[in-house]
C-alpha cells in the first residue's frame, strides 16, 4: 500500500432558500458500455429513448474513462482526479485514507444545497467507498441498493434442462427470478419514487442513477434477445490479436472465463479463442442488455416530464468505460483500446442544448423498443473534440451555475477540492472541433508477460503501468516501470510501447511503434493537426527512457 494518512472531516452544509434559478441535476450511468448506441451511428444496436435524449442533448463522441475498469474509473471521474492523484488501481483502497480527503461530485452540490441522492451502483462497492457509497460525505440519505442484486451472481441462469448456473449468457424469465424482479427494474422503479418526492422540494437535487447492466452477467429479460436475431449477429471486424501487440497490454479477460458456460467451453490460456458461434452469442447478449438500459432510461426520463421536471433539470447519460467485444482477441475491460476505454458522454440542458418545452408537450415520451419501429432522431450537438470522465465535474459545476473549480496543481493530495480536469461548457454547442485536445488512460499490470491476474492486479502486485495518449490523430503508450510502494511510475523504464496511427488504423491493429526510430517517430507526429508543443513535451518526457532500453 502508499502510505499515507489523513485526518478526515465532513464539510458542513448549507441550507438555502428555494432558488428557482437552480437546476436540479439527474446522472445516469451505465456500467461497461461502450457507445453502441443509435446515436452514436450504431447499425446494430436499438436504443431509441438514449437517442432520444441525444436529440435534445450534446453529444460527446470522443469521451475517454481514465482507467477501464469500474472502481478507479468511478473514483477518478468523481473526484474529477486521475488514478495516480486517487491512487486506487484495483478495488482495495478508499481514497480518502489511502491519497487525500477529495470533494466528490455530488459532495459539492450537497453543499451547494442540493439533496444528493444514490441508487444503484454510482460508487464501486466495498472497500473502495468505504463500504457506504461515501456515505454521509457525498449523499444527504443512505444509498440505495435494490435487494435482489445479492441474487446476481448465484446459479440463477436456467440450463436446457432446467438445471441452474451462474452463466455468462443468462437470459431469464423475470417471473422466475428471486424476487420476481431483476436489479435494475428496482433502480428505475426507485429513481421514479425519489423524483416524485422530489418535485416539490425547496431544494434542487442530484440525483445519481447507477445502472448495473450491460456488466456481466448478461442477465436480462428473455425478450431482449428478440432483438437480436443470432443469425444477424457478426464478429467483431478484427478478431484476431495482432502481431505486433506486446504481451503485456494483452488482456486476458479472466472474468468471462469464470463463468460455468464459458469453463465448459475449455478455452486456453490466454489467448483461447472462444468458438465463434458463442462469440456471436456473447455480441448478442451484451447488445440486447443495452436495449434493456435504453428502457430503464426511458422510464426515468418519461418521469421528469410526468413530473414537470423536464425543463429544469440538467440530464447527463455515461458509462465508467467501455467493453471489448472480441476486438484484438479480447473482451471485457482491462486495456487502453478505445472499445475499452471510450464511453458515450450525453449533456442536456434545458433551454440550452433544446428549446423549453411548451406547457403540454413532452420532452422524453417513452419509446417501447418492441414496437418494431426505429424511431429516427436528429443528432443533437455533436462534439467531436477529444474529451474526459475528469470534466464532467468541472463542467457540471459550471452548468449548474456553482463556483467554477479550481485546476488541481501539480502535487494536489492535500488539496480537498480542484479538477484534473477542463470544464466543457464552452463546447455546448461545439462552434469549432480542438484537433489538438487530448486524453490520458492507464492500465496496470503485474507482469511483461500474460498472467492469471493481468486484468486486475492488487497494488502490491503491480509492476509496470501503460501509460496511454489519445489524440485525434493517434494513441500513443508507453508501458513503464512502476513501484506500487510508492505508486510512482519510472519513465525511464520502458518495458514496451504502441503506436497506432488512426487515420489508416482506426481500429488500432497495427502497432508501428518499433518501425521507427525516435527521430522519425517525433517528425511523424509532428506532421499531424492535433500535435502541440505541450503534447510534443510530454511524449519526449515519456521516451526519454527509450534509447538507454534499446527500443528506439
Amino acid at each position: 500500500m502508499c502510505f499515507f494518512v489523513l485526518i478526515l472531516h465532513v464539510s458542513g452544509q448549507a441550507v438555502f432558500a428555494k432558488d428557482s434559478n437552480k437546476l436540479n441535476i439527474l446522472y445516469l450511468l451505465a456500467d461497461d458500455l461502450r457507445p453502441t448506441l443509435g446515436c452514436y451511428s450504431d447499425p446494430v444496436v436499438k436504443s431509441p429513448n438514449i437517442d432520444q435524449l441525444a436529440s435534445v442533448s450534446t453529444v460527446f463522441h470522443n469521451a475517454y474513462a481514465q482507467q477501464a475498469v469500474c472502481g478507479p474509473s468511478r473514483v477518478s471521474f468523481l473526484t474529477s482526479r486521475r488514478p495516480d492523484t486517487t491512487k486506487l488501481y484495483d478495488f482495495n483502497s478508499y481514497w480518502r485514507v489511502h491519497a487525500g480527503n477529495y470533494t466528490t461530485l455530488p459532495q459539492y452540490f450537497k453543499s451547494n444545497g442540493y439533496t444528493s441522492l444514490s441508487v444503484g451502483k454510482v460508487f464501486h462497492p466495498g472497500i473502495a467507498s468505504n463500504h457506504s457509497d461515501d456515505y454521509p460525505y457525498s449523499w444527504s440519505v443512505p444509498p440505495y441498493h435494490p435487494p435482489s442484486f445479492k441474487y446476481e451472481k448465484r446459479k440463477v441462469c436456467k440450463d436446457k434442462d432446467g438445471t441452474l448456473h451462474s452463466n455468462l449468457l443468462c437470459p431469464v424469465d423475470v417471473s422466475e427470478m428471486p424476487l420476481g424482479t431483476l436489479p435494475d427494474m428496482e433502480n428505475t422503479a426507485e429513481a421514479v419514487r425519489l423524483l416524485d418526492s422530489t418535485k416539490d422540494s425547496q431544494n434542487p437535487f442530484f440525483l445519481a442513477v447507477g445502472f448495473y447492466k450491460p456488466h456481466i452477467p448478461f442477465r436480462i429479460p428473455r425478450e431482449y434477445l428478440k432483438l437480436y436475431p443470432i443469425e444477424n449477429m457478426t464478429l467483431a471486424p478484427d478478431p484476431d490479436v495482432p502481431k505486433k501487440l506486446p504481451d503485456v497490454a494483452y488482456n486476458p479477460w479472466t472474468d468471462i472465463r469464470k463463468r460455468e458456460d464459458v469453463q465448459a467451453l475449455n478455452l486456453s490460456f490466454p489467448y483461447g479463442p472462444i468458438p465463434k458461434d458463442f462469440q456471436l452469442q456473447i455480441r448478442q447478449h451484451y447488445f440486447a442488455s443495452v436495449s434493456y438500459v435504453d428502457a430503464q432510461v426511458g422510464i426515468i426520463l418519461q418521469a421528469l416530464d410526468d413530473f414537470g421536471l423536464a425543463n429544469n433539470t440538467i440530464v447527463v447519460f455515461s458509462s465508467d468505460h467501455g467493453w471489448s467485444l472480441g476486438e484484438h482477441g479480447e473482451w471485457a475491460k482491462y486495456s487502453n483500446f478505445d472499445v475499452a476505454t471510450r464511453v458515450p458522454l450525453i449533456v442536456y440542458k434545458p433551454g440550452v442544448t433544446s428549446p423549453l418545452s411548451r406547457p403540454g408537450e413532452k420532452t422524453f415520451p417513452f419509446i417501447d423498443v418492441f414496437q418494431g419501429t426505429r424511431e429516427q432522431f436528429g443528432k443533437g450537438q455533436g462534439v467531436e473534440s477529444v474529451v474526459e470522465l475528469v470534466d464532467v465535474f468541472p463542467t457540471l459545476s459550471n452548468l449548474a451555475g456553482l463556483r467554477p473549480l479550481r485546476r488541481c496543481p501539480a502535487s494536489s493530495f492535500k488539496m480537498e477540492l480542484c479538477t484534473e480536469g477542463f470544464s466543457l461548457d464552452h463546447l455546448i454547442p461545439e462552434r469549432h472541433r480542438n484537433r489538438e485536445a487530448y486524453s490520458f488512460s492507464q492500465f496496470p499490470r503485474p507482469s511483461d508477460s500474460i498472467q492469471e491476474n493481468s486484468d486486475l492486479p492488487d497494488l502490491a502486485d503491480i509492476r509496470v503501468m501503460g501509460y496511454s495518449i489519445r489524440s485525434t490523430d493517434y494513441r500513443y503508450t508507453l508501458w513503464v516501470g512502476f513501484d506500487p510502494l510508492h505508486c510512482l511510475p519510472n519513465m525511464t523504464d520502458i518495458h514496451a510501447g504502441e503506436l497506432y496511427l488512426l487515420a489508416e488504423d482506426p481500429g488500432e491493429d497495427n502497432n508501428v511503434f518499433e518501425e521507427f526510430d525516435h527521430a522519425t517517430v517525433m517528425h511523424k507526429l509532428g506532421m499531424l493537426s492535433s500535435w502541440t508543443e505541450s503534447l510534443k513535451h510530454h511524449i519526449m518526457y515519456l521516451s526519454s527512457g527509450l534509447k538507454s532500453k534499446g527500443i528506439m
